[in-house]
């Protein structure tokens, strides 16, 4: 799977969340921003933002 944060534009490590599903709330390592989960599709997610972060 592939998540590229929309805020940074960096590639978020996914490994440290085998178990992820809709509604999962991640953060970007690089900037901190917080992402949910609206959609797992093939091998991208699509998220929403939910806190700036840092």
């Amino acid at each position: 799977m592939k998540l590229v944060c929309p805020e940074c534009k960096n590639d978020v490590d996914l490994s440290a969340f085998p178990n992820m599903k809709e509604g999962h709330v991640i953060e970007c390592d690089k900037c901190g921003i917080t992402l949910m989960i609206k959609d797992m599709e093939g091998d991208a997610v699509v998220t929403e933002i939910v806190d700036e972060g840092k």
